[in-house]
């Protein structure tokens, strides 16, 4: 019956969690205007120049965004998804300890990897979480050529997501 981890630090309101949900938001948000603008780049340099642009890899590390991606929701999802060879999907929680416990590993695989690393709030996004099969967090989903080809429920160590995404890309 105990609520508390017994120092009471755990209990919801207190002002650091309020603080880092701020912050966490702040981040988020900032996050969503990037991969916008550069969604939106990449749409009107499409059709300034044919549809290559937005099929085409070729600069494929240089195209990927060296910091996880917060998704805003199932548009931008299938954009990020169509858009780039191999994706990771991290379905998470802020509420979910093996989530938190995961974040420098996904925020390490984004800069050190080709993938995409993109992020979905499952209690925000709840029905792009149902499509992508999230039935407990984390989830990590693999996506190769616009179609998933891994799934991983629960913390995963960097190896076994580093093996997918370099078998999402072979």
């Amino acid at each position: 019956m105990s609520e508390t981890d017994g120092s009471g630090a755990d209990r919801e309101g207190s002002g650091e969690n309020r603080s880092e949900r701020s912050e966490r938001e702040r981040i988020r948000e900032r996050k969503r205007r990037e991969l916008r603008d550069r969604l939106g780049a990449e749409e009107g340099g499409g059709s300034a120049s044919g549809d290559d642009a937005a099929g085409s890899d070729a600069g494929g590390a240089s195209d990927t965004p060296a910091e996880p991606v917060e998704v805003g929701g199932p548009e931008e999802f299938r954009r990020l998804v169509d858009g780039h060879d191999v994706v990771l999907v991290d379905c998470y929680a802020d509420w979910c300890g093996p989530c938190r416990m995961m974040e420098p590993t996904v925020e390490s695989l984004a800069a050190g990897t080709d993938a995409v690393v993109a992020k979905v709030d499952v209690d925000e996004h709840p029905g792009l979480a149902q499509q992508l099969g999230a039935r407990g967090v984390p989830t990590f989903v693999v996506y190769a050529n616009g179609e998933p080809v891994d799934r991983f429920v629960g913390a995963q160590d960097r190896t076994t997501l580093e093996t997918a995404i370099a078998d999402g890309a072979a």
